[in-house]
């Protein structure tokens, strides 16, 4: 759907209502929790699509799991002065610090304290925990520290806390500056910078991403693990119950993370504190954009939306339109893996969609309103194939009158003046036959791609090749000569049969036709109030009054020069005279189309008529009874031939 020329202003209104509109509605939309949680849906795929992987170097986990439990053979929690052997132990396998991820708050049997306490240093960091309680009056923060004898032995604290979104996924990085990764990384000599608020945290994969080895293990290396496995690693022990990992089960200290939409499985709480630790070390945490930025994307959807459609919306708009949208899911994609900076795509693209959806309705509709308007105009006087072209290619149509070589049809009832006065009585039985005969008629012409200028009483006008092109008009005007003197005889048998069952006298039904070609100008014509789409010019009168001589030469269809020309070889036609009509100041050669004629038969009426025109023929002439046989179509012309040489008692 193109725009049409002079409407540039109409459209630049409409989008310049439509662009604004559309953008405020995304960017207020963009601003509730179901489009936010819609945004981090789309963060989550694009943050898991081949995320980078742990390095050599990475945290280890030691977790506390199911052959943990069963090869210690006691139930949690275990006593700390095993703990305090499993510090040991990774301290002298050369692990770099030691995080353990539990919250050592409460006192338990004094020995096992005591034990843990002389064997805590820097190198070893204690899970903290925070809390905040939201309530109508106040925020409560409640912290929940490791024992004090603990701190006091060196072992630093560090909040193990993590925020979840409203979905219960854990996307952002922790807020605390004294966070669990950030103290393991501090006891390592290493000094993390500072993520900006709201953070996303960058996935590695499903649980068990990172080297896991079992609790039981870590407490004999030598014995159970390769030798170095610990060497200048971050160790971190926690709870990672295999049992208890998937979405529906849950379970202690388990999370749910932007990799769970693939794997639907939860992570321990140990290996999302690597998984923090990683972001830190590496500066893979990913940045979102401000809201601003956002606003500003949305807004740009909107106008490149306007841009795009612009010149009218179509199939060609519509794959733009895709293309466009897919582009801008890929640069959110690029931002966010090489740049780490994540701009939602969700805004711009929804903002675009929407530009381009309403002004494709508003168009759609125009379309539908113009082409209604087609149909309506043209469907009395145009064969519906016709009118469905010019509905779906209104450039065909030049309203207002063009100059066009057309081929004209006059069709007339022959006696209908006498038919009239017999029905005198019966006006609408008159109506009715008119009507009888007009339809079949009509709908041959409109079956043979013609347009139907006008009814005048009993006469019909059409021509051919307005509105739409036909190149082979001159044949199709002639074929719809012959098709519909085919409908009067078969309406005519009709009228006969019904005759015979109600006993009355038939009024055998007959026409002429008169077709001429020639330059034309045609269009909607008529005052204001209204118009018809008709033509004009000196082919027109032609065509009329080669009608009219119909009667004069005995034939049902005369076929001017022109017409007779451009349909040569297409469909035979016998050449019957030369006349001057009426206006013209130049005799006209006319014709009959004879489709059945033999090329022999066609070559010997040619003949006879070059005989006769140099007199050398008289009414005797045996080629008048063999001629009407082999050329029944033209036996009128010649019975008046032969008539005219007797009344005159010569010789042509």
């Amino acid at each position: 759907m193109t725009r049409r020329a002079g409407g540039a202003s109409r459209r630049f209104w409409q989008l310049a209502v439509i662009v604004p509109l559309v953008a405020a509605v995304a960017g207020a939309a963009s601003l509730t929790s179901p489009w936010r949680l819609i945004e981090l849906k789309i963060f989550d795929y694009f943050s898991t699509i081949a995320p980078p992987a742990p390095t050599e170097d990475s945290p280890i986990i030691v977790a506390i799991d199911e052959p943990s439990m069963a090869e210690i053979g006691r139930r949690w929690p275990w006593p700390r002065d095993l703990h305090a052997t499993l510090v040991r132990s990774l301290r002298a396998a050369g692990a770099k610090a030691v995080g353990l991820d539990i919250i050592f708050a409460e006192p338990s049997a004094a020995a096992g304290d005591a034990a843990l306490a002389a064997t805590l240093g820097p190198d070893v960091v204690l899970a903290a925990d925070e809390t905040i309680i939201r309530t109508p009056q106040a925020d409560q923060r409640i912290r929940v520290e490791p024992l004090p004898a603990f701190t006091e032995a060196g072992a630093k604290p560090g909040i193990a806390s993590v925020l979840l979104d409203g979905d219960g996924i854990v996307r952002r990085m922790p807020p605390y500056a004294d966070g669990f990764a950030t103290r393991l990384l501090e006891a390592t000599g290493v000094a993390p910078g500072s993520p900006p608020p709201d953070a996303l945290i960058q996935a590695f994969g499903p649980a068990r991403t990172f080297q896991t080895v079992s609790y039981y293990q870590a407490l004999d290396p030598k014995g159970f693990l390769p030798p170095g496995i610990f060497r200048d690693r971050i160790v971190i022990v926690g709870l990672s119950m295999q049992s208890a990992s998937g979405v529906d089960s849950g379970g202690a200290d388990v999370f749910a993370t932007p990799y769970t939409v693939r794997s639907r499985n939860l992570i321990p709480g140990a290996e999302l504190q690597a998984t923090v630790l990683e972001n830190l070390a590496r500066g893979l945490f990913v940045t979102p954009a401000q809201a601003s930025l956002a606003a500003l994307s949305t807004i740009a959807g909107a106008l490149l939306a306007g841009v795009v459609i612009w010149r009218g919306t179509g199939y060609v708009t519509g794959l733009v339109s895709v293309v466009t949208i897919v582009l801008f899911f890929g640069a959110s994609f690029l931002l966010l893996h090489y740049g780490r900076f994540y701009l939602a795509p969700l805004a711009p693209s929804l903002s675009f969609a929407g530009v381009a959806a309403i002004q494709s309705a508003r168009d759609y509709a125009a379309e539908r309103r113009r082409r209604m308007r087609i149909t309506r105009a043209f469907s009395q006087y145009l064969s519906p194939v016709l009118v469905g072209r010019l509905a779906d290619d209104t450039g065909q149509l030049k309203l207002g009158g063009e100059r066009r070589e057309l081929t004209i049809l006059f069709c007339d009832v022959r006696g209908f003046t006498t038919i009239s006065e017999e029905m005198k009585d019966d006006p609408e039985g008159l109506t009715r036959l008119m009507n009888r005969l007009l339809n079949p008629l009509s709908d041959v012409i409109l079956k043979a791609g013609g347009t139907i200028d006008k009814y005048i009483g009993d006469a019909i006008m059409a021509f051919w090749n307005a509105p739409l092109d036909d190149p082979d008009h001159a044949r199709h005007a002639i074929e719809a000569a012959l098709g519909m003197l085919k409908a009067v005889d078969a309406l005519n048998v009709e009228r006969e049969a019904e005759a015979d069952i109600f006993a009355r006298k038939p009024h055998p039904l007959k026409i002429g036709i008169g077709i001429n070609t020639g330059d034309c100008v045609v269009g909607n014509m008529g005052s204001d109030f209204r118009f018809n789409y008709s033509a004009l010019g000196d082919a027109v009168n032609l065509a009329s009054r080669l009608e009219s001589e119909t009667k004069a030469f005995g034939v049902s269809i005369l076929v001017g020069e022109q017409t007779a020309r451009r349909a040569g070889g297409k469909i035979a036609l016998a050449e019957l005279d030369s006349v001057r009509v009426k206006g013209k100041s130049e005799a006209v050669a006319v014709s009959t189309p004879v489709p059945e004629a033999s090329a022999e038969a066609l070559a010997e009426h040619a003949a006879f008529l070059a005989d006769v025109r140099m007199g050398r023929t008289t009414s005797h002439d045996p080629r008048f009874e063999k001629l009407s046989k082999t050329l029944p179509r033209v036996d009128g012309f010649y019975r008046l031939l032969k008539q005219r040489f007797s009344d005159r008692g010569e010789v042509g």
